[in-house]
């Protein structure tokens, strides 16, 4: 079945683990960049410099600009300070602060990247946010990327709204819940690929 065909509503949590979970695990190949879709967690934060220490990547990317009250900085900021708190180094941290949602993180990263390595240089990203996002950031990415990127799907390693537990805490529930709504409302608007 095509995910513009899907109706979350009527989806077991089996299935809801499946369109949201299925197949997302690191294959532990290297890249040229970590890309790191905004967020205000540490999670993500520490999977990038594991990531890094790890030589997976020799660049990370943040993207972000939104913020909220209790952060006045933009997303991408927050993280690279979070970062070099882990002794990553400035000059291998790249910045885009203005991306609202997923589709403008990937829009906006593309000029990041286009700027630093070129675009036709880039065979590999390794993607990492919320293991319930990470879906949408991989179909976002096909969506928009050049086709000849392969990705990396590495999740963070929180302990909880994991494909093993988010049924288990009412609000990892509603998170997975409202992004299989979103998944196949924007496949339905176009906004993202339609596949399997």
């Amino acid at each position: 079945m095509r995910l513009s065909e899907i109706n979350p509503e009527s989806l077991s949590r089996k299935q809801l683990t499946r369109l949201i979970f299925g197949g997302i695990h690191d294959d532990g190949k290297n890249g040229d960049c970590i890309f790191v879709f905004g967020g205000k967690t540490s999670h993500r934060v520490l999977k990038a410099a594991q990531l890094f220490k790890n030589k997976r990547a020799p660049y990370i990317l943040l993207s972000g600009g939104s913020s909220r009250w209790d952060h006045p900085k933009p997303e991408a900021e927050w993280m690279k300070e979070h970062l070099m708190a882990f002794d990553i180094p400035e000059a291998c941290i790249l910045t885009e602060c203005e991306a609202a949602n997923t589709t403008e993180n990937v829009i906006g990263s593309m000029m990041v990247l286009q700027k630093k390595f070129s675009l036709h240089r880039i065979k590999r990203l390794l993607l990492v946010s919320s293991p319930y996002h990470m879906r949408r950031c991989e179909l976002t990415c096909r969506t928009y990327m050049p086709d000849w990127i392969q990705y990396s799907l590495c999740p963070d390693n929180r302990p909880y709204g994991q494909s093993y537990n988010w049924w288990k805490a009412e609000k990892e529930r509603q998170r997975v819940l409202k992004e299989a709504t979103s998944l196949v409302k924007y496949v339905r608007e176009g906004i993202l690929m339609d596949c399997e």
